[in-house]
């Protein structure tokens, strides 16, 4: 009888969202029209196909085809979780990356000093499924070098104590950790397969353009045996995208594909959403307007060129290099003035080293481990900066990530290279080691020296020093169905804080949970012209309830197999504030993951999609298994 009713109610759904299921539409240029000035500058015309969605252009021939029943773009931190669960489920599960390190807070984008809600840290009320991932960690080998005067090798719980959190660890400590879950994760899926160095190319629709039939990625092979992540994104970027070999890569390109045409779910876990940018489904991009949210501390107009600062992590050590690095870094023009780049820097009244320090924040290294050595700053250890007022990049000039005209414009519906700003990756690039340099000319002392840590055996992997690629707060988020008394569902301020009237409550739905500060790393324009940010949306997390994400929040508008597994969930630029932080982004990338694994395997009928789940009844059942995964959705 449950059966009968969960298909009655699907008849219905079907019947009352027939226009979600039409084609999308799309304005078609006249014939003889000229074309614009990007297609001009790139030859490549918008095209599109009759689902309207957009055609890759060139669309090399796959040399390899994995057969994936849930597909994961991004190896982030959201993406290992979900490419996790999903294959503890029993579906086979494929994953592509495009760094070198699987985790992306916790590796390749320098993060690796958990970040979390107080309030959660005095309960305990973390998940199951994230307490083990930080045990597994705890767990991981860091090899040290000589003049630490440690132990060669010696686990992370051996080496951390710093004062931002509980656990402050080597970012390769972190990518190995989240290769060995992969792998114990895929004993029950054993044809499951995952590729790190591949970048997201684009993907095909079937007739109707909302089921995704394929996705296609680039492996590349460096060369070089040798090689070494320049840390130098902006120098690399479009080479990791490119489809053609070069100089220094081998490529080849791979097409994801569902088995014998059987259902298959995928989850964009990038931190920008690509997928969602590239296929341009409805989204949000920067601050949104008090008319569009009715925030009360929202701007009075959108901007979407105010997503959260960005970062480029780096490592310092308390070791004497004679200057070296502070040399090489001398070296390096700035891309704004001296005096411009400098005036951005300010440590708020921290001191560097010792008691409440800036060096033991976030430290990675420490000669003694626990919360006794805390306040305590010695020769030979390490810290990851990552500073407000320091390597943040907040400037707009210009904006990160393309909106969809810069989309549109650039021809990376054909050819996607990431939709990003080349010129402002460089930016914070500079910007970051001109406050490196700062950092060593003014806060060295003849006891605790200063060095920036680079090359291939450094802490973060890279020749200039920097994370691989910048810890990105904000990209697109989309929005949602339908829900909650909104018509393109959104968490909003409201929905956040114990102090506002008008707060829903999402438990019958809830898949997830975040808690944390609302904490806006703002933004603004060299000229100081208005910026239309939420910078006063920012406040403690005591006045912060926690969020229970529902489902609503990871299902996209336009497609019917597409669940967001990280940053790019519905939420608002403020809310964003609260869910982009480590326990929020595994939170709901073991969701996606989770629940893609469900919906194939225990999901009624056959093909039911993930907007199908709640208006069939089946919300509580999917719950339960959730919880049965060793995940968690209740305060």
């Amino acid at each position: 009888m449950a059966l009968l009713s969960s298909t009655l109610l699907l008849v219905a759904f079907r019947g009352a969202t027939e226009y979600w299921r039409q084609p999308l539409t799309f304005s078609q240029r006249p014939v003889g029209q000229i074309v614009n000035r990007a297609e001009l500058a790139t030859g490549i015309r918008q095209i599109q196909t009759a689902n309207g969605r957009p055609t890759l252009m060139p669309l090399p021939l796959a040399e390899e085809v994995w057969t994936c029943e849930v597909v994961v773009i991004g190896g982030t931190l959201g993406g290992v979780a979900a490419a996790s669960h999903a294959m503890q489920t029993g579906a086979t599960t494929c994953m592509i990356e495009l760094t070198p390190w699987l985790g992306g807070q916790i590796s390749s984008q320098g993060v690796s000093a958990i970040d979390e809600s107080r309030a959660m840290r005095w309960r305990r009320n973390f998940s199951p499924s994230w307490e083990s991932f930080k045990a597994l960690i705890k767990r991981q080998p860091v090899y040290l070098p000589a003049w630490t005067g440690l132990p060669a090798q010696l686990p992370v719980e051996k080496t951390n104590s710093c004062w931002v959190g509980e656990l402050c660890f080597s970012p390769r400590a972190g990518a190995t950790a989240a290769e060995m879950l992969l792998r114990d994760s895929a004993k029950s899926a054993p044809e499951s397969r995952w590729a790190t160095s591949t970048a997201f190319k684009g993907a095909a629709f079937d007739a109707s353009g909302r089921y995704v039939t394929a996705v296609y990625g680039v492996r590349r092979i460096p060369l070089d045996p040798g090689y070494v992540p320049t840390g130098r994104l902006s120098q690399e970027l479009e080479r990791w995208y490119a489809w053609s070999d070069d100089d220094a890569y081998n490529k080849i390109p791979i097409r994801l594909q569902s088995p014998n045409d059987r259902p298959m779910i995928v989850i964009d876990a990038t931190d920008t959403g690509e997928l969602v940018g590239w296929a341009n489904l409805p989204h949000r991009l920067g601050s949104d307007s008090q008319a569009f949210t009715g925030e009360v501390n929202a701007p009075s107009q959108d901007n979407p060129d105010c997503t959260q600062a960005y970062t480029y992590p780096f490592v310092l050590a308390t070791l004497n290099d004679k200057n070296e690095s502070l040399k090489a870094l001398q070296k390096i023009p700035p891309a704004l003035s001296k005096a411009e780049h400098r005036q951005e820097f300010d440590l708020e009244g921290f001191p560097f080293f010792n008691f409440g320090s800036v060096f033991n924040y976030r430290r990675i290294v420490s000669q003694k481990p626990g919360n006794s050595n805390v306040n305590n700053t010695q020769p030979g250890e390490m810290t990851l900066i990552n500073w407000n007022k320091g390597n943040d990049w907040h400037f707009m000039d210009p904006p990160l990530v393309f909106t969809d005209e810069d989309v549109r414009l650039s021809g990376q519906q054909q050819d996607w290279l990431g939709g990003l700003s080349i010129e402002s990756l460089n930016y914070g690039e500079i910007h970051a080691l001109q406050f490196a340099e700062w950092l060593i000319e003014t806060e060295a002392t003849n006891k605790l020296p200063l060095t920036l840590l680079s090359g291939g055996d450094s802490p973060l992997g890279t020749l200039s020093g920097l994370s691989m690629v910048p810890y990105i707060r904000e990209g697109r988020r989309i929005l949602g169905r339908p829900a909650y008394g909104q018509d393109s569902f959104m968490a909003v301020e409201a929905d956040l804080r114990e102090d506002m009237t008008g707060g829903r409550d999402f438990r019958a739905t809830a898949v997830a949970l975040a808690h944390y500060d609302i904490d806006i790393h703002g933004c603004r324009y060299r000229s100081w012209r208005p910026t239309y940010e939420a910078a006063g949306a920012s406040i403690k997390e005591f006045v912060v309830r926690p969020l229970q994400i529902p489902l609503e929040a990871l299902v996209p508008q336009g497609v019917d197999n597409v669940l967001i597994g990280g940053k790019s969930m519905a939420v608002s630029h403020i809310v964003n504030g609260v869910t982009r932080v480590h326990y929020g982004e595994w939170s709901v990338g073991g969701a996606a993951g989770a629940t893609a694994g469900w919906l194939l395997r225990y999901g009624k009928p056959n093909d039911l999609t993930p907007a199908q789940i709640v208006v069939t009844g089946q919300m509580p059942v999917l719950q339960a298994f959730l919880i049965e995964q060793g995940l968690q959705f209740t305060w």
